[in-house]
């Protein structure tokens, strides 16, 4: 009795010192939070100043960058998004974060996109970027594309003919779908020198659905890194196959087409990778093997759907505008048949139709979060502290009404006479050192596939065709958003 009573009052003294432990930490806790928080001074939600699980709950449901965007109309261009988190939208600020020096580094929020495969998209070292961005750059630069064109305009022809096809047999075409498999088939092409030929067979391979997936449980884990080791190991519901599984099987696949592309090298002279497969070195740098495989995959997921979107919406935008659409078909009457993209570059209203689309329909709409250099910086009339993450996101960027009146308007003549701040708040590409690396290659294939489309169907118009209708076009606002339906039903008079 004596033991077990000199240990009753042992636990309850052990109890009350833990007891007292938690009160005490609770207290400074909220103490700090609440007197000396560097944040304090910075609107937003009272939640925000304990945890940002709520902005988690969003971006997981594909509404993040909605209540993003609410919370600055409330709050103004600098808010409070958790304990260490901020959202900007003040043009200078947003400038500052995105400097091409560079030294506001991407968060652990780009660990969860290309789980385990660290390339130019995703690397949060400054150096490795710098590395791979050096070496991978001219391949894809604005000149060297220009000897690429003609295999992009193969695929966009054959593109424009399944669609003419799925019309015929259907009532209806699925740009959504035709645009995906052509920018894929395109990225494949431009990459391994072999496409996947989705245009051909009219349906997404294997591999495709791959990457697919991959990118699926890659935006959970943007939000919830702590799980993403699990979710890598183990099977789905709905998926046939593990992450690690999926993702081994993409590398395979990647392996064993460079290897290809390095033993047909001189009849694939015009390739994104060629001379990296050959061993290309630039004042002594080089990407090894295993740099290469994860670049090459990074093209492949970042170069499709991202594209496809953004043709997606610009067409349906302008085929339930016959207003638009109109001005646009004209426009490129005056085109030579044998017209390349350097005629298209010269067309004032189908680069306006793309800037718009970029605009109000930006396909990567979340923020793109940094964290702030350790000596700490002022942005947007604020001292922010090392290391506190500062978000931008295009979805507010783009919709500011100061800046774009009637920003929910599609209106390409905005871009008549763009203002400087119009320029400075588009972030279609992002911006910096980390600005889109496939920019240039995004735009040939917008100009190229707007100018083949209209050229060929001047009076395409939205359908109603098995029920389509515009809310199948609100857009899921995920890493990549998309039309929610994942549908764009286009029909011709």
């Amino acid at each position: 009795m004596n033991i077990l009573h000199a240990f009753s009052i042992n636990n309850v003294g052990l109890l009350h010192y833990v007891g007292t432990a938690l009160i005490v930490t609770v207290l400074v806790v909220t103490i700090r939070r609440l007197f000396f928080d560097p944040l304090a001074k910075i609107p937003g939600p009272w939640y925000a100043k304990w945890t940002d699980v709520v902005l988690k709950i969003k971006s997981l449901s594909a509404t993040g960058p909605i209540y993003v965007d609410k919370l600055h109309e409330k709050y103004g261009p600098m808010v409070r998004l958790g304990p260490s988190q901020v959202g900007v939208t003040d043009i200078s600020a947003a400038k500052k974060i995105h400097t091409v020096k560079g030294d506001y580094v991407k968060t652990d929020y780009y660990l969860g996109l290309g789980y385990r495969k660290e390339n130019v998209i995703n690397t949060q070292d400054p150096e490795t970027h710098r590395r791979h961005r050096k070496l991978l750059s001219q391949p894809i630069s604005e000149r060297s594309l220009k000897a690429m064109e003609p295999q992009i305009e193969e695929k966009i022809r054959l593109t424009i003919k399944r669609m003419g096809e799925e019309m015929k047999t259907r009532g209806a075409a699925d740009v959504y779908k035709w645009w995906m498999f052509m920018a894929t088939d395109t990225i494949g092409q431009l990459t391994f020198g072999e496409s996947f030929h989705m245009l051909e067979r009219g349906e997404v391979n294997t591999e495709i659905k791959d990457i697919q997936l991959i990118g699926a449980v890659s935006s959970i884990g943007t939000q919830l890194k702590a799980v993403m080791p699990i979710l890598y190991h183990i099977r789905l519901p709905g998926f046939t196959d593990s992450l690690k599984t999926m993702s081994d099987r993409q590398s395979t696949s990647a392996i064993a087409k460079l290897q290809k592309l390095g033993e047909e090298m001189e009849s694939k002279d015009q390739l994104l990778f060629t001379k990296l497969v050959k061993g290309l070195t630039m004042e002594g740098e080089s990407l090894t093997g295993t740099e290469l495989v994860y670049n090459a995959e990074g093209y492949i997921a970042a170069g499709s759907d991202t594209t496809s979107n953004t043709l997606t919406y610009s067409t349906w935008a302008l085929c339930r505008n016959p207003e638009l659409r109109d001005q646009l078909v004209k426009e490129l009457e005056n085109l030579p048949a044998d017209f390349t993209d350097e005629h298209l570059k010269a067309l004032p209203y189908l680069n306006h139709v793309i800037q718009e689309a970029l605009r109000r329909f930006p396909v990567i709409p979340n923020g793109l979060p940094r964290y702030v250099p350790k000596e700490g910086a002022e942005l947007g009339g604020y001292w922010l502290p090392g290391r506190t993450t500062v978000m931008t996101q295009a979805w507010s960027m783009h919709r500011n009404p100061e800046v774009f009146p009637n920003p929910d308007e599609f209106n390409p003549a905005r871009w008549e006479n763009p203002t400087k701040e119009m320029k400075d708040s588009m972030m279609a590409f992002g911006g910096g050192t980390r600005i889109c690396l496939g920019m240039h290659l995004a735009y040939i294939e917008l100009r190229l596939g707007l100018a083949h489309f209209f050229r060929t169907f001047p009076r395409a118009r939205v359908s109603t065709l098995e029920g389509m209708k515009d809310d199948d076009m609100i857009q899921a606002l995920h890493v990549v958003a998309s039309p929610q339906s994942h549908r764009c039903l286009i029909e011709v008079l």
